[in-house]
């Protein structure tokens, strides 16, 4: 379902990289990703563990262009997946070790506390529910909640326009944080339709079913460009989602290392979004934030 002017987006990006040269690290050797002295991890931290194991499992989404899309090559792709490398790559583990790991929304934090992934890197929304499961590095990116239509559409302008258009149905994913955001907008709980993957809804109103996806406005802007003219944004972005990378609750140390792994690669970071997700029209350039605390 995939547009071949998507795929040729992608894959310019993936090539321009490519043509840098990559190194052991999974940077390029025109920008490394800086990896450290694993000799210098505390024994038994999460970091020596990983070092020494050489293997990393990773979870992020396989169906959200540019930031995690499962490509040509059966591995995913986009802006998480970049982060992730790089983070990994700090460690001394290539990309080629990286064992990814399909996640969706509603099963992020079992991810974690099952021990199936490592970290998730999955346009995963800090919040103080989820903290109570598990902890927070970054955040790493801000996005913000907005709307998609069909082009066609020019009755929803803005998520104040659904009430009066009880009839609408608006689509999301399940135990999504725009799932939850949506809800104060709507006429009736019957409104929402939520799916477990963006895939469907984007499906869903191709098909008419729905008549409004909504998740956070850099993830439907890859819908959009992939649609040929199909969707449109409307309304402005009503929320700010600080994206983090979700790791086993309590592991402060891990969490530092992460965000300093971060704001030592930022060159790294400001190519990784270049290349992926801030390749789409109308994206904005990315700013990695200050890190929060580590608890």
């Amino acid at each position: 379902m995939r547009t071949k002017a998507l795929i040729a987006l992608l894959a310019a990006g993936a090539l321009a990289l490519a043509g840098c040269g990559s190194d052991s690290t999974g940077g390029s050797t025109s920008d490394p990703v800086k990896s450290v002295d694993t000799s210098t991890f505390e024994a038994g931290s999460t970091m020596a563990k990983l070092a020494a194991a050489g293997t990393i499992k990773i979870g992020t989404k396989f169906d959200q262009p540019g930031f995690g899309l499962k490509g040509l090559s059966g591995a995913p792709e986009g802006f998480d997946v970049d982060v992730a490398k790089i983070i990994a790559g700090a460690m001394g583990i290539s990309a080629d070790n990286i064992e990814w790991v399909e996640t969706p929304s509603k099963v992020r934090e079992e991810v974690i506390e099952q021990g199936k992934a490592d970290m998730v890197v999955a346009t995963y929304t800090i919040n103080d529910k989820r903290k109570e499961r598990i902890s927070f590095a970054g955040p790493y990116y801000v996005a913000g909640q907005q709307l998609m239509v069909a082009a066609d559409d020019n009755t929803i302008t803005g998520p104040e326009s659904l009430k009066d258009n009880p009839d609408v149905k608006v689509c999301s994913v399940v135990g999504s944080t725009p799932a939850e955001n949506i809800k104060q907008y709507l006429a009736n709980d019957s409104q929402l339709v939520t799916f477990d993957i963006y895939d469907k809804c984007a499906s869903a109103l191709r098909n008419k079913q729905v008549g409004v996806v909504t998740t956070d406005n850099v993830i439907l802007l890859g819908f959009v460009a992939e649609s040929d003219g199909g969707f449109k944004l409307v309304g402005d972005q009503f929320t700010d989602e600080p994206y983090g990378i979700g790791i086993e609750k309590g592991d402060t140390a891990f969490c530092e290392f992460i965000n300093t792994t971060l704001k030592d690669n930022e060159e790294a970071y400001n190519q990784a979004w270049a290349s992926t997700a801030g390749a789409v029209e109308g994206a904005a350039a990315a700013t990695l934030p200050p890190a929060d605390a580590c608890a």
